[in-house]
């Protein structure tokens, strides 16, 4: 199995990345997954250049085929005025609109302060939606004063463990060559009380 991590961090170190590389560690040792991360710091200029002439970069062209190819997702942006950071979206953006169907994707966000954490349903679960991803019940949202504290990672654990149960019981759920294939709720939700 093949795990996929988006961090959208811009500074180094980076408490984006820190988020994305605890979930990812809680969810491989749930699956056993390989992690790859993809770091859109590092694309950022090839992802305008794909804007304005059509064509991906040689390393834009490999992270697009690492995330079509991953069996999961693990996505997470820094908070700005209130939503994702716009080198976040641009990645998506520039994505083939049928490269997430059936995907499993979990859903993180990093801001200063706790009133930004409605991001991740007033805005990252409605893109993943709108991508047709399947995404996993429980978003985390770290904010400067969880770092250190109870919750995060309980947080964490249960949001890897959600996202391992979707990657190894909706293998069907990928688009067919005749179209996605509809998983019924109950068995989402079976699969997720199997990872438990």
């Amino acid at each position: 199995m093949k795990l996929v991590v988006v961090s959208a961090g811009l500074s180094v170190p980076s408490s984006t990345r820190l988020l994305a590389d605890r979930l990812a560690a809680a969810t491989a040792e749930r699956t056993a997954a390989e992690v790859e991360v993809v770091e859109l710091r590092d694309l950022a200029v090839e992802i305008a250049h794909h804007f304005t002439n059509g064509f991906p970069g040689r390393r834009l062209a490999a992270a697009l085929d690492a995330v079509t190819g991953a069996d999961g997702l693990i996505v997470v942006t820094p908070v700005f005025s209130a939503s994702y950071s716009g080198l976040f979206k641009s990645f998506f953006d520039v994505l083939d609109k049928d490269a997430l169907t059936g995907k499993p994707v979990l859903i993180a966000a990093t801001g200063g302060t706790a009133r930004h954490s409605l991001v991740l349903d007033h805005a990252l679960r409605p893109l993943f939606a709108h991508l047709r991803a399947v995404v996993a019940p429980t978003g985390v949202y770290a904010a400067s004063e969880d770092w250190g504290a109870e919750g995060l990672d309980g947080r964490i654990g249960r949001a890897a463990g959600e996202l391992a149960g979707l990657m190894r019981g909706l293998p069907a759920a990928r688009p067919a060559p005749s179209g996605p294939a509809v998983v019924p709720f109950e068995e989402q939700l079976a699969a997720l009380r199997r990872a438990g």
